[in-house]
Parts: C-alpha cells; structure tokens; sequence
C-alpha cells in the first residue's frame, strides 16, 4: 500500500483510533506475549492449543497486541496447518470481540521457510542462499515462504537477519548472509521484495522483520548474545548499511539487539534506535524487543537497577513492543510509570500509532479478508523444485584433486561420518523446533546425504556409523568396509544449534571426527570430504590429504538430494563462499581487509577464501574495459566484461567485481565487492557483461564519520584483470 491516498487514509485512521483508546489499550498494544500465555497444558494438547479463558484474559483484560511462537514453549515445534489457521481464527474472534476491535500481529521465525508449519518448503539457511549469488533464487524463498504463512494463517516474518557474519565463532554465523555487505545487501532487500511484494497485505505476501539491530553478529568472544565492541566508522562502514537497505526495501519491523555494542545495550540505545534509525535512516515501522530483552536491562545487564527502570529505558530509547513474553509485567510497569508522569503519554502514542499503522498496512483490519487456500499454495511441486535448485547453488565444491569428482555410477562407495544420515545436520536450528535437533520429527520422505548417494548409485552403497553424534563411530569397521569399496565420502560437521546453546570454544572439530578422517585417509581410498554445519569448523590438515571436499553448510531439507546430485555431475556445482573459510581457530581476517592486513608478516591467507568454488568446467574472465578513465565525483561509471565457458560441461559462473581505492583519507580494503553476475553459458559460449559502479559504490566513512567520495585514483578488479580510473573533485 504505498499511494499518498492510501496512507492518508490510514493515518486518519490511526489519530482516529489513538482518540478513542485508553492508556490500557494502547499499552496492550506495545506488549507482546508467547504462545504459553494463552496455551492448555502441554499434556492436554489436542488440535486446539487454545486455553480460551487464558486467551480473552490476555487480549479483554491486558490488551495485548501481539503473540509469537508455536506451541509449546520451551519445545515449541512445527504444527499442521490446520491447527495454525484455527489458532489464528481463535486469536482474531477474541481480538473481534475487544471494545475496539484492535486485530492481534502474530509474529513467528519462519527465517527459511514455514519453520513452523509441518511439511512447509524449507529452504537452505541464509549462508547457503549468499553460497548462491543468485538474487532471483532469494526472491523466490521470499515468495515461497510468505505463500506458505498465508496459507497457514500466519502474517508477520522474524526474517532476513541483516547482520553481518564476520566472526565465526558466533553460533548465529548461518543465520547471516555472509562477511560481505554488498552481497548481504542484495540477497537480503531480494528476499523481502520476493517476501512482501509491493502490497504485504496481499493474499500471497507477509511482513518481514530484519533483525538484530545493530551490531548483535560481532561479539569480541564469538560467544551469542555477548559484547561487541565496533566503533561509528565501523558501524557505519560495515553493520548499518544491510539495515538501512532493508528499510528501503519496505520491511516495516525491526527486531533489536540482544547484546551490547560499546558498552550500551541494544535495547537502552537511543542513539542507535531513534538518531540513527529514525533521524537518519527514515524508518517509519516498529521496533520489537528480542526475547525478555528489557527484562535482561535489569537482570542481567545491571544496567537498571530495577525492572521498572529497565522498562522506562527501553522506551524512551526506542522500544515500540516488548516481546515480553511469559507475563503482563510490562503493560503494568509501563502504565505505573506513564501514570506517573516518568514516560510521556506522547511517547505511547508515538509507538502505537507505528503499531497501528502497520497492522493496518498488512489488512488485519479487514475482518473479512480471505485467507489463502492451502491447495496449489502449499509444498507445491514447483516450490519443492525451487529449493531443490537453491540448494544445488548453495553447495561449494572447494576441491576436486585429480577430476575424483563427479563420481561414477558404478563405483562402490563407503558413506560414513555422523552427519551423514541425519536430516537434522542439512537444516540447522530453526527447523521444526527452535533448536532443529529433533530428528524424529523430520519428514521421512526427505532424504539425508547416504540415502540421496544410495538411490542414485548403480554399485555398492554401505553406510557406517550410528544415526546422531552421540552414539559415535566404529572406526575399525570404517576401515574394514573402506578395503571392498572404491571411495570413502566422509560427512563431518555440526550438531543443530541456534543461539546460546550453539556457543563453542574452538573452531577445531572434536577429537572422534579428526580420529575418523584420519582413519578413512589411511586406507589409501580417494576420500570426499562433505562438511555439513553452520560455521567454518577447521579442516586444514583433512582438506590437504583428501581428494576432494565439498562445503555444504546447511543446505536445507532437500540438502541431501542437492549434494548426491553434485557428487554424481548430475548437477554441476555453481556455489561460492559468502565468507573466507579459515585455516586455524585464530587466523580470521576476512576478504576485504585492510592493508596492514596483508603486510610484511601478515598475510590474507584462508584455506579457502570469499568467492571460492570450482565446477566441473573451465571459465574465463578477460576483456575488461571501462567506459571511461576520469570522471566526475557525481557520475556513474559503466564497464564490460567477457565470460566464456572453456570447458565441455554446461555450467553457471559468477563474475565478481571488486574495487580499491588506491589512497584515502582513511584506509580503505584492498578490495570490496561491488557487483556480481551469475550466468549460464554451453561449452563454448561466451557473454558480455555490463556492470556500472555508482558515486555511492565509491564512497566511504570519512574522518568525520560522514559518507563521502573522495577525489583519487581506483582499480576496478575482475578476476586476473584489473582497470584504472580517476575521480575527479567536481
């Protein structure tokens, strides 16, 4: 709804609708509660989880404005949908029957699919979709997903995360969209335009809420929800850029920081959530809490010294809802302190007056729009296809010594590592459940990555191991079955984690997997390695002795089926990392480093770094030439490029283009993405490409924190090729 009309419209509704609330309804309206609030006992759970006293106390008596999660918490898992689209018609006829007839916002994490509606399309997570560099792929989840919430009844995304990955540590890393602003940028604003369209009160489209604003993905320690400490220029260089895009992308919500940045909490920063947020970037929606995190001001921060207070901070620095979420103590801390004159009556009706609006934007007021049919909108052939074809891009074939890939049909494999044959392992967290690691509520009809190489092989297929980590490997009889076959694929990796229970200490993989490839590369088989998990765990000394070594990360449910389609060439592997994979636990310097970085003793040097992936052909980048060699500080400049398939298989590659600038007065990277193109060419095809770098390609944070272009000289970068241009101070 974005015509002048339309929201004059709903801003008189709005002022209208704030005239006739109390400052009981409109505090309801800032207070958000989990599903337990209004759920029956875990035991009693039927198809209705409703506890309908519970839920007319939550929305009559508090005048709550929102509800997240899936029942039941703390083992919130996937439901049908069925039981969604009778949860949320139970939700809204009690909201119907309020005096105003204000509609609950439901709020859910479906961040790669309907997390939380069984049998949805879920998709690669977010560092799989960078491995992609394909926006149109992203565009399509974002359809796909917002499809599948409707047809559930569901309506308000917790999805894209906008931060940036670039501490591996961080057990969020996955959730990301890589190390790389520019590619986070573009794949994250492609998944909310797929996600909401022009209109997110459309039938078929959602909202979306990017989060964690700002700074959460950085900690110090790599430990989640720990400090980060990043100062203006950095902040501004690196973590706002990917907000801001969103914002202009139209996500109307954003979820906030759990952490620190500096020593100032995420949600007590009034800095970053209203100058910046506001004053600078224009955002017109609502900001939500993460989980208790205006409780934490108190309790664990010790920023308040009492709750009360920790609820006057968080307000008055910006917070619009509070994801609360197991009681009311906010509605009545906030209506103590607004009654008692400590939190203007303007401030309540700044952050309602976002909230309305937005719930009007979305159509909840409608009370008779249709919801979407579950028939031809939900686990459609063709989304299913979609994510089969998300999930072959995402895969980044990182080594392949001596052609041992692809694999011949007839040859007799030894499939072995723990994550191997589990689907929990292709998904990560969120996945069903909030942590993802309850493989008994997988769809059994999916398939992990020994089942995926058993249907397609025509020789001998064996499998050892048990079927989760905790039951461990035998090794001997690895090695006794390794004599009668012709190649080992060894899957190593990660348990599903999410949040603070995926924190570790080390990069390192545990000693039993170490023991195992050390085992399986002893036999003197040719080994593949597939690397399944949501962080780069260290590999060095495996990669260097096996044949070859396919990254998968967290490829999604039809992971598996993607990976068996790569290792047989029935796909030819287009992936490239959205991240520089280390070498050792303490070696992280990313791409675009600076410098010094690179310099006498120091150097850039990854196992694998950002932009890597190989294919089962040959590809060459040459003819670089820009349209000019001086312009102006306003102009764009505009450049070509010409791309050939060399090799006899057909395959899609992707051109990256980086720049330098060569001197300034604050130092820059020795490069940075600016622009890519993924395309697809036959044996011997070739194509030229256009890009064209804009002022704002050129700029950076200056001295005085603000965003310039500086006059100089640049080296564009494509491939082998460099070409140099200047800027000219007019």
């Amino acid at each position: 709804m974005n015509t002048q009309e339309t929201n004059r419209e709903i801003k008189n509704k709005v002022n209208q609708l704030l005239t006739e609330m109390t400052l009981e309804e409109k505090i309801g309206q800032m207070t958000q509660v989990d599903f337990a609030v209004i759920a029956v006992p875990d035991e009693l759970n039927a198809d209705d989880p409703v506890d309908k006293a519970k839920l007319e106390e939550a929305v009559l008596k508090y005048h709550v404005g929102s509800i997240l999660n899936a029942p039941f918490t703390p083992h919130s898992k996937a439901q049908p949908v069925e039981t969604w689209r009778k949860v949320i018609q139970t939700v809204q006829a009690v909201s119907a029957k309020s005096r105003l007839k204000i509609p609950l916002i439901y709020g859910i994490d479906a961040i790669h699919g309907a997390t939380y509606t069984q049998n949805s399309v879920l998709f690669p997570q977010a560092i799989n979709m960078a491995a992609t560099f394909n926006p149109e792929l992203s565009f399509r989840e974002g359809e796909i997903t917002a499809r599948e919430l409707r047809a559930s009844g569901l309506q308000w995304n917790f999805s894209p995360v906008m931060d940036i990955g670039r501490q591996p540590l961080w057990p969020r890393l996955w959730e990301t969209y890589g190390e790389d602003v520019h590619l986070a940028t573009v794949l994250g604003t492609s998944y909310i335009k797929g996600h909401q369209g022009n209109d997110y009160s459309a039938i078929n489209k959602a909202l979306t809420c990017l989060k964690h604003y700002v700074g959460y993905s950085f900690p110090i320690n790599g430990k989640d929800r720990t400090p980060a400490w990043i100062g203006e220029r950095m902040l501004r260089e690196y973590f706002l850029p990917t907000f801001e895009a969103g914002v202009k992308a139209g996500s109307p919500t954003i979820m906030v920081n759990s952490a620190e940045v500096d020593g100032i909490p995420g949600h007590a920063n009034y800095h970053y959530l209203t100058t910046i947020l506001r004053d600078e970037m224009g955002f017109k929606g609502f900001t939500v809490s993460d989980w208790a995190d205006i409780k934490n001001l108190h309790k664990r921060d010790q920023l308040a010294a009492t709750e009360k207070e920790a609820v006057k901070m968080a307000v008055m620095a910006g917070i619009d809802m509070s994801m609360v979420p197991f009681d009311f103590s906010f509605y009545q801390l906030l209506l103590e302190l607004v009654k008692s004159g400590e939190v203007p009556k303007a401030r309540i009706d700044e952050a309602v007056s976002r909230i309305l609006t937005v719930k009007y934007q979305a159509g909840l007021f409608d009370p008779k729009a249709p919801v979407l049919r579950v028939e031809g909108n939900f686990s459609t052939a063709e989304a299913i296809e979609t994510n089969r074809q998300a999930a072959r891009e995402s895969i980044v074939l990182a080594k392949n010594a001596n052609n041992v890939l692809p694999l011949k049909k007839e040859s007799r494999i030894l499939v072995t590592g723990p994550t191997a044959n589990l689907l929990s392992v292709l998904n990560g967290g969120w996945t069903i459940t909030w942590q993802g690691d309850d493989e008994s509520l997988y769809p059994q009809d999916k398939l992990t990555v020994f089942k995926a190489i058993q249907n397609k092989s025509k020789g001998k297929v064996t499998y050892v191991g048990g079927n989760s980590f905790a039951d461990g490997i035998d090794i001997q009889k690895a090695v006794q079955e390794a004599e009668s076959h012709d190649i080992v694929v060894l899957c190593l990796g990660e348990k599903p984690y999410t949040e603070t229970a995926g924190n570790i200490d080390s990069l390192n993989l545990d000693p039993e997997q170490i023991n195992l490839a050390k085992a399986m590369i002893a036999t003197g088989k040719p080994v593949v390695l597939v690397m399944l998990g949501g962080r780069p765990r260290i590999i060095s000394g495996i990669a260097e002795q096996v044949s070859g070594v396919l990254l998968g990360f967290l490829p999604g449910m039809e992971g598996g089926s993607a990976i068996a389609d790569i290792l047989y060439g029935d796909y030819n592997p287009s992936g490239r990392l959205p991240i520089s994979y280390p070498r050792n636990t303490n070696d992280i310097v990313m791409y675009d480093h600076k410098p010094m970085e690179a310099f006498e003793f120091n150097t850039y040097n990854p196992l694998y770094p950002f932009g890597h992936g190989l294919s089962y052909t040959t590809f060459q980048t040459g003819g670089l030439m820009l349209e000019r060699d001086k312009i102006n500080k306003g102009d764009n400049i505009n450049m070509t490029v010409t791309v050939k398939n060399t090799g006899t298989v057909k395959g899609k590659e992707t051109v990256l283009l980086y720049l330098n600038d060569i001197a300034a007065s604050v130092s820059r990277p020795k490069k940075q993405l600016k622009a890519f193109k993924k395309v697809e060419l036959e044996p011997g095809q070739a194509e030229s490409l256009s890009f064209t770098l804009t002022p704002f390609d050129l700029s950076f944070i200056g001295v005085d924190l603000k965003r310039i272009v500086e006059p100089g000289d640049f080296k564009v970068i494509v491939g082998d090729e460099t070409a140099l241009f200047s800027v000219t101070d007019q």
